[in-house]
This record gives C-alpha cells, structure tokens and sequence, in this order.
C-alpha cells in the first residue's frame, strides 16, 4: 500500500471529512467507479446522476431481447437506485440529467427529465461517463420511415414492442458494425425479414476483408439480405434507397451506422477535447480539469501498438478506466499501458475475436511497419472429438523482429480462448518464437496438442527464417485468370468434390513418383485443403532442388470462403468448379 494511499486513508478518516464525488453517467463507467470509490470508503458521499430511468444495464445484450434469449426488457436492468443505496449507500439518482458544470464554483446544474425542475449540486470530485450516442445523419424523408436507434432498454424496448405489433415483418439494419449486426442477427433469429446495409466493402472493420468474409457467408446463408458496398440515400414511405437505385421495403429501420462520443457537456464547461473529438486524458484518466476525471465512451485513449489516440467503445475498458479513477482519487497510482482493442462477436454460428493491429489500421493510417501474415486452418480440438471444428485463424507480426501484432479467430468454437492468449502476448511485447513455446492447456474435447496458437508460431517463424514461400489465397483468381501452374496435392477424392478450375491434381500419397509432371522453367502453387500438406510438399520439391515454390496459405477451404459471397453479390463466375467449405 503507498504512503500516498495511507496519507489519504489518515486524513479522510477520524476527522469528520467527507468528500463528494459526483458522477454524470452510469453503466459500466459510472456504476462501476461509484463501486470502487464506496469500497475505499465509507465516509464520502457519492451521487450519480442518470438522465435516462435506468443507471445501470446490460448495453452489451441489449440486442438478444428482440430474439427473445433474454425474455424480457425488466432483467437487463442490473441495479436499480434502491439497490445502490441498499448495498452501497450510493445515491443514484435517475432521470437527471446534468445540463451544466460550473468549473469555479465546482457546482452542477441538473434537471429532472420528467417535470422540468432544475436544481444544483456542489462537488469536490467529478467523474464523467456520459458514454457515446448513435450517429443519426439529417437523411432525406428522414420522417417517413418508423426509425430506431439503440443505446439503452428504452430504445429496444420501443424497437421490440413496435416490430411485434406491426404486421408486416420487413426490417432494414443500417450500419455493420457490431450493434448493427448483432441485432441483424436476433432479429432474424426472431423470424423477421432482414436486410443488413453497409456501405463499405465489409462489415465489422475489427477483422481483415479476407477474415470477414466467412461471416459474409454465414449472415448470407442464415438468410439475411446482406447488402455491402452500397449506401442510404434516402427514405421513402416505409421504404429505404439506396445509391445503387436499389429499394428496399421496411417497416421498421435500425440506425447502428456508429456512435459518436457524448462531449457537448465537456465543450460547453471548457474540458480540453483531444485529437479524435474525444475527451481528452491524461494517463490518470484526468481532465483538463484537475478535479474532473473522464472514462468510457467519450474518451480518447492511447493506442500501445501504433502510438496514437483512438476512440474505444468497449465496455472492458470502460470498466478498467473506471476503476482506475476511482484508485487515483484515493491516492493510489494508475498502471496505464495503453490498449489493444480485444474483441469477440457471435454472427449466428460462428464467433469471431480480434486483438490488436489488423491489416486494415495499417494500411488506413498509413502506419510505418513491415509485417507479414500467418493464415492458417487448423482444428481447434482433436478431430476424433465430435466438437472439434476448423478454426480460421490469421496472426500478423512484425518483420524482422517477429513481435506480435495482431490477431484474428473466427470458428465455431472458442475463438475467444486463443485471441485471449495473443492479447496477453502483445501486452508482454511478445514475439512468434513466443508463441511457439507457449504452454497451454491440452485435452481432445479442448484443443490439440499444438495448439493454434503454437501453431502459428511454427508458421510465422518459418517464414521468418525463410524456410518457404507463400502466396495468399486472395490472389488465386489472379492465378487463374493468368492461367499460372496450381498443383493440388489433395486426395482424388477431395479433388473430385471441388478444386479449382485449371489446376493439376498430384495427391501428396503419390508426388515423389511423379516428379517428373511438374514444371521446372515455372512457378509452382501448391494448394492442399488447409495449406498444412501444401507445405510439406512445398519443403519436399524445394529439396529436391526446384526454386520457384509457393504454398497457398488457407488452401482449397479458405479460397472458397474468400470468394463465395462475393460471387454471388457480383454476380461473377467461380473460380472453382465447385464450392467445398469442410
């Protein structure tokens, strides 16, 4: 314990002195610092003011009550203001809304939003973690359509009792990220028609445009209309337009195009704003207000692996920040190494975890970092086990030094387990040898003996050292439209049940007798099911002394979940006779 922690203990207590630390803003912010501070202290007093009728719910499931996985509206209610007075002796005071903050005279100006009246409230610390608001562009027709956004249980309250009430069942999701799609996804579970618009080329820009695909996928084969690379124009009655001309009917619209942090209270008192629009920091969570702290949503926070201020809506964090506040306001020093961003999502059934730096944030911010990628398939338990499944995982790493950077998992299985394992990874400044020496937990029903994650270490420090060469399975098309030499050295069988157009099969059971097929004045891909055979026999002609080898990372399966979404969208012809995704 520091002599500044006891120093504040010494003086807070015995001797009649009693702060008052108000907090603007509940959820995981608010109501998680409020925790910490009552825990380190009994003798402050400590208000929270809400402006909506909820000061503490589950943002994160807000989606599931429209499938109905939670029944009911009431239970993502967490704590009610008897409940924080009860338990915590914290006074949580719902529909107030604080319309200003008087630096000077650290005084609050609050009005109850259900009759008007306003009134003050003094403090000594203040705390804000007002969150972040649904982005609502002035659309044209705008009004008429039956438009909703979600921030809270009052939002989808009123969006699950209007869609329930309503007898046609035609809704549009505007916006992929993961509000929009996770309620894309429930609201289709719950039996409504769905379409999902997004006018970038992908949907949920934590994982790369080749990872994302096998999401695409799988919203396009649950029967959503997924729509990408085209964007709202306007509304029409109970009908969205869109730019391609295309219209789409709807009796109810969802606006989850993103959020934008909540900081017209800190503009208007003053408080520094940062670089992103965000409220701005320090490493203490400190304003430019030395008695006001900022966590959540509305703040900026520091990138550790590009070394920049971004925006973080993750409610992990949130958390973090705020016990962190609530630490430094009792004398106690804040270990703040900056973030990652850790992420994992379900898309009906599968998951998908991203952590850290992908290929997208390097190339959109332009950053200055050589790096290669691992793309792999592996089980993610042994095959015997009937719940082992693929895992389509992708690591990105930095050349030469081979630190880790990023990682992204998505499967059917526990992709969060292995993404986890890399977060820790990159907060230690660990490199793919690294990851290779892990220890980490093995039975059948669980993973294999080599975990993914070893997995990946193995590949990455092997294309460190040179040992091969590889070639991306987006380039294939290109390969096939430049008629290049692609050797498939899957069974016949597996060939039989699709391959790719032009390309030989030499199952690996029968290469070193035929040797002699192979072209030597050429460029060899070689392409398996998984891109694991594909390097053996990569190792093997590079041994028997052909130069030009290139094994095809994710083989024949990851190509096809690379390509298929979009031939169907672009209406395109395949580059496979047939599709095969196991």
């Amino acid at each position: 314990m520091s002599t500044k922690y006891i120093w504040y203990k010494n003086r807070y207590k015995g001797v009649g002195f009693m702060r008052k630390i108000a907090i603007i803003g509940g959820v995981a912010g608010g109501a998680s610092a409020a925790a910490r501070l009552r825990r380190h202290s009994e003798e402050d007093k400590i208000i929270m003011f809400e402006k909506g009728p909820h000061v503490s719910f589950s943002n994160c499931c807000l989606p599931y009550h429209l499938s109905g996985v939670v029944d009911s509206a009431e239970k993502l209610v967490l704590m009610s203001p008897e409940k924080f007075a009860a338990q915590y002796n914290i006074d949580a005071r719902v529909n107030n809304e604080v319309i200003d903050i008087d630096r000077k005279n650290k005084e609050l100006t609050i009005k109850n939003t259900l009759n008007g009246e306003t009134y003050k409230e003094s403090y000594d610390k203040l705390i804000l973690s007002m969150g972040a608001k649904p982005i609502v562009p002035k659309f044209k027709g705008i009004e008429n359509v039956n438009l909703f956004t979600i921030r809270n249980v009052v939002d989808i309250d009123k969006l699950n009792k209007f869609i329930k009430n309503s007898e046609k069942k035609n809704v549009v999701v505007i916006g992929g990220g993961f509000i929009g799609v996770e309620t894309a996804e429930n609201l289709k579970e719950a039996g409504y028609n769905v379409t999902l618009i997004e006018a970038a080329n992908q949907i949920l820009k934590v994982f790369d445009y080749d990872m994302v695909q096998i999401l695409h996928k799988e919203i396009y084969d649950k029967g959503v209309n997924l729509i990408v690379e085209d964007k709202v124009i306007e509304f029409q009655k109970d009908c969205v337009v869109l730019e391609s001309g295309k219209k789409i009917e709807a009796q109810a619209v969802v606006l989850a195009i993103g959020v934008a942090p909540e900081v017209d209270l800190a503009r208007k008192a003053g408080i520094e704003l940062g670089k992103t629009g965000a409220i701005k920091v320090d490493q203490n969570y400190l304003t430019s207000d030395r008695d006001i702290y900022a966590v959540g949503d509305a703040i900026e926070v520091y990138n550790a692996l590009y070394n920049d201020y971004f925006k973080l809506a993750l409610a992990g964090p949130a958390q973090k920040q705020a016990r962190g506040v609530a630490d430094h306001i009792n004398g106690m020093r804040i270990d703040n190494r900056g973030y990652i961003g850790s992420s994992v999502i379900k898309v009906f059934s599968y998951n998908g975890a991203a952590t850290g730096l992908t290929e997208n944030i390097i190339k959109e911010k332009n950053l200055s970092i050589d790096y290669e990628t691992v793309e792999a398939i592996p089980s993610d338990g042994v095959k015997l086990m009937p719940t082992s499944k693929s895992m389509h995982f992708k690591l990105i790493y930095e050349v030469p030094t081979g630190r880790v950077l990023g990682a992204q998992a998505i499967g059917k299985g526990n992709v969060s387990k292995r993404i986890d394992v890399i977060a820790t990874v990159i907060k230690f400044g660990g490199t793919v040898d690294d990851l290779k020496d892990l220890e980490l937990c093995y039975a059948p029903p669980f993973g294999t003996a080599k975990d993914v994650v070893n997995f990946s270490g193995y590949i990455a420090t092997n294309l460190l050292s040179g040992s091969y060469k590889q070639l991306h399975f987006s380039k294939v098309r290109e390969l096939v439209e430049n008629g290049e030499y692609i050797v498939d050295v899957r069974e016949k069988n597996e060939y039989a049940a699709g391959h790719i157009n032009g390309a030989v099969n030499i199952p690996l059971s029968e290469i070193r007798d035929r040797i002699a097929e192979l072209p030597t004045d050429r460029k060899i891909y070689v392409q398996c099911k998984s891109g694991q055979r594909s390097y053996n026999v990569c190792l093997l002609l590079q041994n028997l002394g052909f130069k030009e080898v290139y094994n095809v990372t994710a083989g024949f399966m990851g190509i096809c979940y690379y390509e298929y979404f979009n031939d169907i969208r672009l209406n395109r012809k395949p580059i496979m006779n047939k599709y095969n995704f196991n």
